[in-house]
């Protein structure tokens, strides 16, 4: 038996030995630059809240809402909560673990058949009662413990991060949906004045036709456009609602009327982008610093396995009191002795050594799984550090771009504004009919309709510029913030 346990003392090390290379670490390099006009230097704290540089104060209360009763703010905090009771429960597993046993029993024992001659012994009511506290210590001489408890922090940490990312997102969706709401009603607006003038143009042309001045194919032709008009008209008006109903939705009041959520037919400026380095993502992006701590995760469960493989020692003390009560004896010639009630107490002071040696290939097999896991976890964060800054690249390269076209399409703007102008006092002094004046307008309306879906445009960017560069969440105020928000009373 002592040769059978020194064997598999040697055994074991020797297995630890033969499990190859660790994963290699990750390949975090990042351009020193980007490839991209340079934004504005902004505080942090801009940037945390990157939604009150627009000076928008129905998107400030939108956002806020948001955050705190929206639906997936509150799915978002409650995976908090479990992940911190997850790691509470696997940090106790790291503890002296024992209970508190205790059992009682009362029995009457009657004689139902037979005489009762000589001694006679054990008949009437016996109770036994126990109580013991046993524990079990394993000692941590090889760090698996340690491994197990780096793993379990590596997991709230990540779940923090993931809490964080959802309300980023959120605080993202927000914005982009607002945007794109008030957009479309702008859109409407205009698509309603094209309207007017189709008809107003079809009028002319139907006139004209009546008179002989013109063709009746003009006016069938400024017929189709109308009732072309019309149908846009009605498609607009069927987007902005459900653009209105999915943001009352996001934003937790799904259940308000259409009315509650005003969407004004007017579109703002977007911010100017924050000055960033690209090593800065490595901070900012909780999706970077989530995919971190799932890598730093599958070391300590690798770190655990490892250990594993290793003897473990366990300390195994323990306290108990019993209590006894027997009935009494009838002794012949002697008479009745009372019964016997006693009470003991022990303590034992016990130590356990398991080796592995039977499950040693199934101990190995796991420690190569999580190797892989591992090394899976590590091509991830990598992954999740170059997409980062290609998101941010891309982001800020499309920003500027639909910047430059708003300065276009605003001068191509202003140019059909002047045309129109020009045509509508030439209609007034009797130089130019009414069709050349209402086609004029059109002409701008059509070039007013581009300029605004291009503005619309640039502050979707830029609200994805913001969320790509690690906006909404306070990376300092995170560790100020260990605990997961409480679970709300109600939803509204």
């Amino acid at each position: 038996m002592k040769r059978l346990l020194i064997g598999g003392l040697m055994l074991t090390p020797l297995g630890a030995c033969a499990l190859g290379a660790a994963p290699p670490a990750p390949d975090l390099r990042t351009p020193a630059a980007y490839e991209a006009p340079a934004g504005q230097p902004l505080a942090a704290q801009a940037l945390d809240r990157w939604w009150t540089l627009y000076g928008d104060a129905q998107l400030e209360s939108l956002v806020e809402r948001a955050l705190a009763e929206a639906p997936d703010a509150r799915t978002a905090a409650a995976k908090l909560r479990e992940a911190q009771a997850v790691r509470r429960q696997a940090l106790w597993a790291t503890l002296p673990q024992g209970d508190i046993q205790g059992s009682a029993a009362k029995t009457r024992t009657d004689q139902v058949s037979g005489a009762q001659t000589g001694f006679v012994s054990g008949l009437g009511e016996s109770e036994s009662e126990t109580l013991n506290f046993n524990v079990s210590w394993e000692l941590d001489l090889w760090g698996k413990l340690r491994a197990a408890r780096r793993a379990a922090n590596a997991d709230l940490a990540g779940a923090r991060f993931d809490y964080e990312s959802s309300r980023a997102a959120l605080a993202a969706s927000v914005a982009d949906s607002l945007f794109q709401a008030r957009g479309l009603a702008v859109q409407l607006d205009d698509a309603r004045e094209t309207l007017r003038i189709q008809r107003a143009l079809h009028d002319v042309a139907a006139k004209k036709a009546g008179l002989g001045l013109a063709p009746s194919s003009d006016a069938d032709r400024t017929a189709a456009d109308v009732a072309q008009s019309e149908a846009q008209a009605a498609s607009l008006a069927a987007q902005l609602q459900a653009a209105r109903r999915t943001l009352l939705v996001l934003v937790g009041r799904g259940a308000d009327p259409l009315d509650s959520l005003p969407a004004a037919a007017a579109v703002g400026t977007a911010p100017p982008p924050p000055a960033a380095v690209p090593g800065d993502l490595l901070a900012r992006r909780p999706d970077v610093r989530q995919a971190q701590t799932r890598f730093e995760s599958a070391l300590g469960r690798l770190s655990y396995d490892k250990r594993a493989l290793f003897p473990s020692f366990t300390l195994k003390p323990g306290v108990g009191l019993t209590r006894n009560v027997q009935p009494g004896s009838n002794i012949p010639g002697v008479g009745v002795i009372p019964g016997l009630d006693s009470t003991t107490s022990n303590w034992t002071l016990g130590a356990g050594l398991t080796v592995p040696v039977l499950d040693l290939p199934k101990l190995l097999a796991e420690v190569r799984a999580q190797n892989a896991r591992a090394e899976q976890a590590g091509i991830a964060y990598e992954k999740a550090v170059q997409t980062a800054y290609s998101e941010a690249e891309n982001a800020l390269v499309g920003l500027n771009a639909d910047e430059n076209g708003v300065r276009l399409l605003t001068a191509g703007e202003a140019k059909a504004r002047s045309a129109y102008d020009a045509a509508r006092k030439g209609y007034g002094a009797g130089l130019s009919d009414l069709t050349s004046a209402l086609q004029a307008e059109q002409q701008w309306r059509a070039a007013r309709t581009a300029l605004t879906g291009a503005q619309v445009q640039a502050l979707r960017r830029s609200v994805q510029t913001f969320k790509a560069l690690g906006g909404g969440w306070s990376p300092a105020g995170l560790a100020q913030q260990p605990a997961a928000p409480a679970a709300p009373k109600s939803s509204r």
